[in-house]
């Protein structure tokens, strides 16, 4: 594809080279707010697979693992099986209306603070002032010629985020499997080829996008700062430039030459220094501000230096940004927090937690599913009764052995037995012994008499025998010969 050209007729690439940025170090309530969200947030991600939660001799005593072997997800004492994934999707809806929460409220924080592109990105922002210096030594060094000294430095810090992208990678995998275990075989070579793999995909991913595109994933690959704009309205909380406050700029110097004829932006172009993504917020709300507030801090901190009062870079809406510029106040955060659309988000976020929290505290341990043999569709025994078969699925979701008892309801005269060649053992029910946390099949034959319908439905149901009665049911056809065959 042809480049096009500009004005003077020369080619002209179609897009712009990236610009590195190199943030300042800054202080300030949000930045050790991010520090905290950071540390909390990477503690959660790496230890959580250590962590240890007895469910019984039968189950695995990891509090957050993802079976995929056998099919279970655990969450500490909440244990989900393939056919309760609902409660899994449940969970991705509350998540998913949570953001539409969090951004209607306060914009982009999710973004600014708990994303895992920020906090990893923010995490190797530190190992470049650790081993580089500051934003001007890192701009000097990235300009400068390759000399020994660069090498030395860019061979540690790119050996250092090699080491955290690895163990991003290690304790991903280590909610799959029991993390001391899979630790050991992964070190002796003994691990399965989809853990080192998968342990390779994610130390190059992280080591890249925390690494080097950093803030481009947040400008251009993600999809979210172009959802984001329609949970906001003029009410949402926004890092916001009072450009009625600021302009015109100018220095201190200039200022005290002019009283009166400038603003309180003194231009020192500190907000822009320590913005992650390279923006100047004084040009307004654009897609690259993360809402990380550390802008705030920087301004804050220069009208402090000046004697100038702190908020000219400030959490603000637009509403109250406009009541502001006429010369009044804006509305307390309280009152932008609990606004209708907010509550309506809470609510309904509320409303799906409570349902599954209900729905987790109801549900019974003992599953039963009945599929009805069609080959052959009934058999008439010897005595005149009419057998049919059925396959039964017995699901204990239980960290123990259980007693179960199997009988039916509906079918008058019916009996019911597991071995075919024991017809003398039939009777009202069956009892049956299933191992912990296991589905078992079993065959059943229910024999009715024969005078009755052609089809006739009728319940099979099983209740536990050792202390929780509860149990489950299911509503199957019984099969008959037609009149007159």
């Amino acid at each position: 594809m042809a480049s096009p050209e500009d004005l003077s007729g020369q080619s002209a690439p179609l897009y712009e080279a990236r610009k590195g940025v190199y943030p300042k170090a800054v202080n300030g309530p949000f930045r050790r707010f991010k520090w905290a969200i950071m540390a909390v947030t990477l503690a959660i991600y790496y230890g959580t697979p250590w962590i240890r939660w007895d469910r019984g001799p039968y189950a695995p005593d990891q509090a957050v693992l993802v079976d995929l072997a056998n099919r279970r997800f655990y969450m500490f004492q909440i244990e989900i099986w393939p056919h309760e994934f609902y409660y899994v999707a449940g969970l991705l809806i509350m998540a998913g209306i949570g953001l539409f929460l969090v951004t209607s409220a306060v914009g982009r924080a999710w973004c600014g603070y708990a994303c895992p592109q920020t906090v990893w990105t923010d995490l190797f922002q530190h190992v470049d002032r650790l081993v580089d210096g500051d934003r001007n030594a890192q701009v000097r060094l990235a300009n400068g010629p390759w000399t020994a000294e660069k090498l030395t430095k860019r061979a540690v810090k790119y050996s250092i985020y090699l080491t955290i992208a690895f163990w991003t990678g290690g304790a991903w995998i280590m909610y799959f499997a029991d993390a001391p275990t899979l630790t050991a075989d992964f070190w002796t070579g003994q691990a399965a080829l989809v853990a080192y793999g998968t342990v390779a995909v994610m130390t190059a991913t992280t080591f890249i996008l925390g690494g080097f595109m950093r803030e481009q994933v947040c400008v251009y690959m993600c999809p979210w700062p172009r959802i984001q704009t329609a949970m906001m309205d003029e009410k949402s909380l926004l890092v916001t430039y009072k450009d009625w406050r600021g302009e015109p700029r100018g220095s201190v110097k200039k200022a005290q030459a002019h009283p009166g004829g400038f603003g309180d932006c003194i231009d020192c172009n500190q907000c822009v220094a320590v913005c992650p993504t390279g923006i100047d917020i004084r040009e307004g709300p654009q897609i690259g501000c993360i809402t990380c507030a550390l802008c705030i801090d920087a301004c804050d901190g220069a009208m402090a230096q000046v004697g100038r009062p702190r908020g000219l870079i400030d959490y603000c809406t637009l509403d109250d940004a406009a009541t502001e510029k006429a010369g009044g106040t804006g509305q307390p955060i309280r009152k932008t927090l609990l606004r209708p659309r907010t509550l309506i988000y809470f609510g309904v976020w509320t409303a799906i937690g409570a349902a599954m929290l209900f729905s987790l505290g109801q549900r019974t341990r003992l599953d039963l599913a009945v599929q009805h043999e069609r080959s052959p569709l009934f058999v008439q025994l010897s005595d005149g009764h009419i057998r049919n078969n059925y396959t039964l699925k017995l699901r204990n979701m239980e960290t123990r052995p259980r007693r179960v008892a199997v009988s039916v309801s509906g079918l008058p005269g019916a009996v019911l037995w597991t071995d075919a060649g024991s017809r003398e053992k039939a009777g009202q029910r069956i009892e049956l012994a299933l191992p912990a946390d296991s589905v078992t099949s079993v065959k059943l034959f229910v024999a009715a008499p024969a005078i009755g319908p052609a089809r006739q439905d009728f319940t099979i149901g099983t209740r536990g025998l050792d202390g929780d009665p509860r149990g489950d049911s299911d509503i199957i056809q019984f099969d008959r010969p037609e009149a007159g065959q």
